[in-house]
């Protein structure tokens, strides 16, 4: 899920985003977050459905997500996992963990396949 950009050039921009031309404004229209959230897909090589929270941060408030944060829904719809707030918070091995309870089968494959 796509949520409110992070470090918007217009807000607090950092000096990697700028190093690595990931430089956006905080989009005003979910057009312009849609728009925001492709080039993310792109740039990122991500290959599962990606979402778009609405400009008015429904999701983000729902789940408490900014910056960024990791959920594992589990098949009834009910929360399995949630990561402390991220990049910092993103324990690989305890989403591995709640995978493997709820019975997921999740394969890391290397980019570029």
């Amino acid at each position: 899920m796509y949520i409110r950009e992070a470090h918007p050039s217009n807000a607090w921009q950092m000096a990697s985003n700028v190093r690595e031309n990931v430089v956006f404004a905080d989009p005003r229209t979910f057009e312009e977050r849609t728009a925001v959230a492709e080039s993310c897909v792109r740039k990122l090589g991500i290959r599962m459905p990606a979402l778009v929270d609405d400009v008015g941060d429904g999701v983000e408030a729902a789940y408490t997500a900014w910056p960024d944060r990791l959920y594992l829904i589990d098949r009834d719809g009910r929360v399995a996992y949630k990561s402390a707030p991220g990049p910092y918070g993103f324990k690989p091995k305890t989403m591995e963990d709640a995978l493997s309870r709820v019975n997921y089968q999740f394969v890391i494959e290397p980019s570029g396949r």
